[in-house]
């Protein structure tokens, strides 16, 4: 019974990431909007009818593949910290490594950026699945912030009397052992970034910015020192 358990498991696995990489096709060639099982059926050769017994509607699909992209970039993410050594690479170039290796994934995965930080699908409301992958390569720069102030490397930024208990709720909410001046910064910071890559992939340098990784690079370590990391070097 378990042999005929595992073959049915490896089975499904396999059937599952053959939809999966069919939607992706889709997403590619069509759009989010326009995803469909029974295109994805069709060309898998498959029925329908089978194809819900893995996905059951539109959104559950989307929802896997939405949740891959999170994990996929957030892995990037911790992979890049992973390479630099804490103590001996300053944090504002691992801040930049983090930043770098995000947009690397972003460029080689343009519609699946899109999926996950591009246009909301019409109709299409987010579970609470995908907010945990979707913190992750926000998780690493928080980190990379808060081991820097525990290491007496941060410069605190200024931070507005009207946004302090803002501040202080987020630093409790999701950046416990960061300050709060920081934990503001960073999320303007987390958005500048988004907001420098999306610019990017989505076409809005173009005929402006031919240098896009060198601009990428500098943006990358103004936002470090935003959140007041320190370059090598500083006091």
């Amino acid at each position: 019974m378990s042999t005929i358990r595992g073959a049915r498991e490896r089975a499904r696995i396999e059937v599952t990431a053959a939809i999966k990489d069919e939607a992706r096709k889709q997403l590619a060639e069509e759009g989010a909007p326009k995803l469909s099982l029974r295109a994805v059926a069709r060309e898998l050769g498959m029925v329908s009818s089978a194809l819900y017994r893995y996905f059951p509607s539109r959104d559950d699909l989307l929802t896997a593949l939405i949740v891959d992209a999170f994990d996929a970039i957030g892995a990037a993410a911790e992979r890049a910290v992973a390479e630099q050594t804490a103590g001996e690479v300053p944090p504002a170039e691992r801040w930049v490594a983090v930043s770098c290796a995000v947009r690397e994934w972003a460029l080689a995965h343009p519609h699946e950026y899109a999926l996950i930080y591009g246009s909301p699908v019409p109709g299409y409301i987010a579970p609470m699945d995908t907010v945990g992958p979707a913190a992750r390569v926000g998780l690493v720069l928080i980190d990379i912030v808060r081991g820097a102030f525990r290491a007496g490397d941060l410069t605190l930024p200024p931070l507005a009397d009207e946004l302090r208990a803002d501040a202080e709720r987020m630093a409790a909410d999701f950046a416990e052992g960061v300050p709060p001046e920081s934990v503001a910064a960073l999320v303007a910071a987390w958005a500048q970034l988004f907001g420098l890559i999306s610019f990017e992939l989505f076409g809005q340098y173009n005929r402006v910015v031919e240098e896009r990784e060198a601009l990428f690079r500098q943006a990358a370590g103004e936002l470090a020192r935003s959140v007041g990391l320190r370059d090598a070097g500083t006091g």
